[in-house]
């Protein structure tokens, strides 16, 4: 997991909340997909720190809630 990287380095991804997050905010995740890893960020702070983790890992996280 990579937490440093810069959110200037993702400006141009797209990037996605999940439709459960409600409409009143302040606390949602935002996901954008890269070519080999996924980025998380919080909906609030999109100027911050940001998580980075390999598909995979974004894959076995996710299957886990269901």
């Amino acid at each position: 997991m990579n937490n440093a990287e810069s959110s200037t380095v993702a400006s141009g991804l797209a990037w996605f909340k999940s439709s459960y997050s409600g409409t009143e905010g302040g606390q949602c995740v935002e996901v954008a997909v890269g070519t080999a890893v996924v980025h998380l960020r919080d909906s609030k702070a999109v100027t911050g720190p940001m998580f980075t983790v390999s598909r995979e890992a974004w894959a076995g996280f996710v299957g886990r809630g269901v």
